[in-house]
């Protein structure tokens, strides 16, 4: 029903205590009253001095208010004259939702969204977090003081680097010294590229190196965002089953054109690959033939012995891309990841890196060189290390001691988590169901297949639980079953 010049300020309440500016909620609500049909096309407005002085505001605010709406269509102002709306809400709303209708059932998407749409990855979590959810580090003791202050420093001095490269030199240098040092990463600073994420560095990979129909190696069960990564680009996918030592050697198939794995904690199951396997799969390596991609993903935290050097280190041939990530060793919210490729291929990607806009902030980065460069992250790590250890192993005696006759716990070297497998017969999707319904959420093995699942259990997260939270989860596990 159309409204009278006196009823248009009465329609319309502006609260001074609002976060939300004067000239900001006058706007949205004027809008509201047009697209709504209160306020019909050719329907003259108050002038500003008139609504100003009816509202209790000034009259800047209705002008600037006015000055937007004109701006976005809804009505025409012209100087020494009031404004008029220009658009018939109802018709605006009717035709947009035939628009919307027409949509409906007729989506044509690329084959790459058609193929992401297929994997289960990512995971979908709601609501807060449960124990035992995998896959995470302890926020709750990141020093978040000190990491605070790198980045009021790296904040103070943005201005000067608004020019400078996307992957910030400080950063590749500090992690260049810390991978050689810990991981045995052979590698100059010029290599490693700073990304938004480990999942951003193996989208990338696969955008630069997979052409449709080319065969991928991947571990199976194993990660499901790197299968998701190289199905979607067009890969034919062939799942490897594992050992006690991970990745199984495939002598008899045809050399792919890339093979995915996580040799120091598979990806489930938490194995460490021996020296001997990974070369083995060094010497099937050749580059600009068949790649491989190491993701590190937690290769930080190792418990019963010193860890395995990083296969990149072994590689000769410089066919071996190296992926790790801050999320597991610092917090997750911190999003960023890192590549070293292998120096034949760095202009490429990093033209490709900023084609596809995979660029992580500067401040962040900055942020980051220096909290790694004063011993912060190192100090932090050797904490976290002895943490996850014991939480780890207490994990391990609760779940022997109330669902030992249930679960068969492997117990990895390493990591932030572990398999559980369920006695013969039991399938895990229907006990992931029960147990998060019940407040304790985890994942079902079965899930991770690339097939047919072949085995079923339950993958607990350790790291991220105390140890009377992961107490009472399995307590709770154990009246679930």
């Amino acid at each position: 029903m159309p409204v009278s010049d006196t009823t248009i300020s009465a329609l319309i309440e502006l609260k001074r205590t609002d976060g939300e500016g004067l000239v900001a909620q006058l706007t949205s609500q004027l809008r509201g009253l047009i697209a709504t049909g209160r306020l019909g096309k050719g329907r003259v407005l108050p002038s500003s001095r008139r609504l100003a002085s009816d509202l209790g505001v000034s009259r800047n605010t209705v002008t600037y208010a006015f000055e937007q709406l004109a701006a976005e269509g809804y009505v025409a102002a012209s100087h020494g004259r009031r404004p008029v709306v220009m658009i018939d809400g109802h018709e605006r709303i009717e035709r947009g939702a035939v628009a919307a209708g027409e949509c409906v059932g007729k989506l044509r998407l690329s084959p790459w969204a058609t193929k992401l749409q297929q994997a289960d990855w990512p995971m979908s979590y709601r609501g807060e977090l449960k124990p035992l959810r995998p896959g995470l580090g302890d926020f709750r003791e990141f020093p978040n003081e000190v990491w605070a202050r790198c980045l009021r420093r790296s904040a103070v001095h943005a201005g000067r680097r608004e020019l400078g490269p996307v992957n910030r030199l400080r950063l590749r240098e500090a992690l260049t010294h810390y991978l050689a040092t810990n991981r045995d990463v052979r590698a100059t600073a010029e290599q490693i590229m700073i990304l938004p994420s480990a999942q951003a560095a193996l989208t990338l990979i696969a955008a630069t190196l997979i052409s449709p129909g080319d065969h991928v190696w991947v571990e199976d069960p194993g990660y499901p965002g790197a299968a998701a990564a190289f199905h979607a680009s067009g890969a034919r996918l062939t799942g490897i089953r594992l050992d006690e030592q991970g990745m199984q050697r495939m002598p008899g198939l045809g050399a792919p054109r890339l093979i995915f794995m996580t040799p120091s904690h598979q990806h489930p199951t938490g194995r460490l690959m021996s020296l001997a396997r990974r070369t083995e799969f060094l010497a099937a390596s050749r580059p600009g033939r068949t790649w491989i991609v190491e993701d590190d993903y937690d290769g930080e935290f190792h418990y019963d012995s010193r860890p395995v050097p990083a296969l990149q280190g072994l590689d000769a041939h410089g066919g071996v891309f190296y992926v790790g990530t801050f999320s597991k060793a610092m917090r997750s919210d911190i999003r960023l990841g890192y590549l070293v490729a292998p120096a034949a291929l760095v202009s490429t990607l990093e033209i490709a890196q900023q084609h596809m806009g995979l660029i992580a902030a500067s401040h962040i980065q900055e942020a980051l060189a220096e909290f790694i460069a004063d011993g912060h992250f190192l100090a932090h790590l050797r904490r976290m290390r002895r943490l996850y250890h014991a939480r780890r192993d207490h994990l391990v005696e609760e779940l022997q001691r109330h669902l030992g006759g249930m679960l068969l716990v492997e117990v990895p070297p390493g990591g932030i988590q572990l398999v559980a497998r369920l006695e013969r017969g039991r399938t895990d999707r229907a006990a992931v169901k029960r147990l998060v319904e019940a407040g304790v959420e985890t994942r079902a093995l079965s899930s991770l297949a690339l097939g047919k699942p072949r085995d079923h259990g339950l993958l607990l997260g350790f790291a991220a639980w105390r140890e009377n939270e992961i107490s009472a989860a399995v307590r709770t596990m154990a009246s679930c079953f």
